[in-house]
């Protein structure tokens, strides 16, 4: 310590009366020196959040308000909100709010079944686990589906041979039931991942205090446990709409293109797929899934403002 910081740090006590004293000027300086160091280190992420997300982001924005040849226009949006476009919105919220709302449940009952046990190796196996398949998709997932529930996929040569036909009665699992379910692949996990904090937060306390006052476990969750997880869970189906909606590669793939999806659609367009005066519809399509994930991330940012308070 200098002698400057010495001279600063005496300063008067907090008075005997009660009276509040301002804090020391050193430490308030120091406190200052940390702040900003404490930025600093976060300026790497904040240059790659710019790189990465914020600029692409406007620039898709910008163009989507431009025709051809660099004039503003307002005809993009309006072919991106019409006919199949409109069509492969609709269908895209359709797919994911379905996928999202199976997710949430399975993982909420798996979420819950992993805290309630007491064995260390099953939760890092799960926790583990749960980190790693939330992270898969793509082409690797859709032809492991392929390989399995497919036309020829082994569970269905076996279930033929059991006299049982899958795609007989109606199940294809190229169709819009089909990556619903595929989807669950790294839904349910992500689902596990969000959802383990919160029930974790719920304390042995409660639980005991309600079965002094003659309250059962279904009661218990009932009237306190699930009113208290309701927000994180809404939060969850959130994140887990926005993942589904963003999915490109594993529909892609596995559909080849024959399901109208925001996703592919907008593929499509930027692989050169363009008809004449179309040359910026992919920025207006772009434009529209950003304006419903930030929507989404507005929503869940509120919602876990509100739930962080009894979190901690």
């Amino acid at each position: 310590m200098t002698l400057n910081d010495e001279l600063l740090d005496r300063s008067p006590s907090p008075a005997g009366d009660g009276t509040s004293v301002p804090e020391p000027a050193g430490r308030i300086l120091r406190g200052r020196r940390r702040g900003w160091k404490n930025a600093a280190g976060t300026l790497p992420f904040v240059a790659y959040l710019g790189v990465f997300l914020a600029v692409p982001a406007v620039s898709v924005i910008a163009t989507a308000f431009q025709d051809g040849k660099g004039n503003l226009t307002l005809s993009n949006f309006n072919e991106a909100i019409h006919g199949v476009y409109l069509k492969s919105f609709i269908a895209s919220i359709q797919l994911s709010f379905v996928a999202a709302l199976v997710a949430v449940v399975v993982g909420l009952l798996a979420a819950l079944a992993v805290s309630s046990t007491s064995n260390k190796i099953v939760r890092s196996l799960v926790t583990a686990g749960s980190g790693v398949f939330a992270n898969t998709g793509g082409v690797p997932l859709a032809f492991s589906f392929v390989a399995t529930v497919g036309n020829f996929g082994i569970v269905t040569k076996l279930l033929q041979s059991a006299g049982f036909d899958l795609y007989s009665h109606g199940f294809s699992l190229y169709s819009v039931t089909g990556l619903a379910i595929v989807y669950q692949y790294f839904l349910i996990p992500l689902m596990i991942l969000i959802m383990l904090p919160p029930i974790q937060a719920l304390r042995k306390e409660w639980v005991d205090a309600s079965e002094s006052l003659g309250a059962s476990r279904s009661q218990f969750w009932r009237w306190i446990g699930i009113p208290l997880l309701a927000p994180p869970i809404f939060a969850a189906f959130i994140v887990l709409f926005t993942d589904a909606f963003a999915a490109y590669a594993t529909a892609q793939a596995l559909t080849s293109g024959t399901i109208p999806l925001v996703p592919i659609q907008l593929g499509a367009l930027i692989s050169g797929n363009v008809l004449a005066g179309q040359t910026n519809l992919g920025d207006a399509l772009g434009a529209g899934m950003i304006l419903i994930v930030v929507i989404a991330g507005l929503i869940y940012a509120t919602i876990q403002r509100r739930t962080s308070k009894w979190l901690r």
